[in-house]
């Protein structure tokens, strides 16, 4: 188990972090040394519980009861707990970390156990909440911050940021399961049936039920720009850094009409240090 000043699980969370190949785990470079361990170690645990959701190899019932032992572990310690549990209790104590976020970020992943349908907005927002909203609520925390509006700014932002890889993974999520994140009014408004989506229809249809869900996304990208504090920009890099590569992955999802039903959308390693270096160079001089 990490004591304090050793960097044991540290390396442990990292490799977890650098393994998944997100891009949240390439911008946790920019954070001091303490911030970063901390940031990773809380990303295995989101890495981790997500994993155990989408391990279909695993029973059903076993993934559940992981989950539920997670719900206990972040609260106090228990029988045969892995190692992270307690760098987690670690972080909840350290930064006074809300219990209910992480009750958020369980409920999120659990609800991706089995196939699941959002009739509409309101419904699928509470999901991009718990699973990305939650997540931004408690990075902010470790980041650090001054002004009360920078929550505002997390919960935007992370609703951006999840509809974002909504859009990028139709097609990964409906394999994956046969998931559906696109509200069902809406695909009705355009008049494009599940159906539909099984068979893979690629039409104007698609591209116009899809242009309105980036549409959406640009908003929440905008209102979380318009919620950072000028005082906590500095504190934020590793969060706006996220925002202007999956800004940049969107707008590409864009302009290349959204295939997103036959081919994987990613950014190179090279396009991210692009990124991350011109936005170092604009705004931490």
């Amino acid at each position: 188990m990490l004591l304090m000043g050793q960097d044991i699980s540290m390396t442990q969370a990292e490799k977890i972090a650098r393994k998944s190949g997100s891009n949240l785990a390439f911008v946790f470079f920019s954070l001091p040394k303490e911030k970063r361990v901390d940031i990773s170690t809380f990303y295995a645990f989101c890495r981790l519980v997500d994993d155990i959701a989408d391990d279909s190899a695993a029973p059903l019932i076993a993934r559940r009861a992981e989950l539920e032992n997670w719900r206990t572990w972040v609260r106090r310690s228990g029988q045969e707990e892995p190692e992270l549990a307690g760098e987690i209790r670690r972080l909840i104590s350290k930064y006074s970390l809300k219990l209910l976020y992480f009750e958020d970020i369980l409920n999120g992943v659990e609800s991706d156990l089995e196939p699941v349908r959002y009739q509409n907005f309101s419904q699928l927002s509470e999901y991009c909440y718990r699973v990305a909203s939650a997540v931004g609520l408690v990075s902010i925390e470790i980041f650090g911050y001054r002004n009360s509006r920078c929550r505002d700014y997390a919960y935007y932002l992370g609703l951006a940021l999840q509809l974002t890889n909504i859009i990028r993974d139709v097609g990964v999520d409906l394999k994956n399961g046969g998931r559906i994140y696109l509200p069902l009014d809406e695909m009705a408004q355009f008049s494009y049936s599940e159906a539909d989506l099984m068979a893979q229809t690629y039409d104007d249809r698609f591209v116009n039920l899809m242009r309105s869900q980036a549409e959406r996304a640009h908003a929440h990208f905008q209102k979380a720009t318009e919620m950072l504090p000028p005082e906590d920009r500095r504190s934020m890099v590793a969060a706006e850094l996220m925002r202007e590569v999956y800004f940049t992955l969107l707008n590409r999802i864009e302009r290349d009409g959204f295939r997103v039903l036959s081919k994987k959308y990613r950014l190179s390693r090279a396009e991210k240090l692009w990124i991350i270096s011109r936005h170092l160079a604009k705004n931490l001089t």
